[in-house]
């Protein structure tokens, strides 16, 4: 089964040096165990546009979606087994990169 594993960014900085190093560390580790299929950094909220098409016309919004000290700054997508496999390895990855995650179990339907 695949997850996803949400990096949630509550720092004034990206990561550090010695971050990147454990973060590089851990994706190396993903691979080599069979764990890893995509992960991905994200620019900041202020980047993006919000698009709403509900209407009549699309409506474009730029900047976040949502204001908050906390945003999506990164994710992982692995596989694992189980959801008590995937705690795991997402427990090692906030370790690694000193960032809260979130898991999310992806349905494939």
């Amino acid at each position: 089964m695949q997850y996803l594993v949400s990096v949630i960014h509550d720092q004034s900085g990206l990561a550090t040096p010695d971050e990147q190093t454990a973060i590089d560390g851990f994706n190396d580790r993903l691979k080599a165990e069979g764990h890893w299929v995509f992960a991905a950094g994200l620019a900041s909220p202020s980047a993006a546009t919000v698009i709403d098409n509900r209407g009549r016309e699309a409506l474009f919004t730029d900047g976040p979606f949502l204001e908050s000290k906390e945003y999506l700054i990164g994710f992982w997508i692995i596989e694992a087994p189980d959801l008590d496999v995937a705690l795991k390895l997402a427990a090692e990855g906030s370790k690694a990169c000193n960032r809260k995650v979130e898991v999310r179990p992806i349905f494939d339907e």
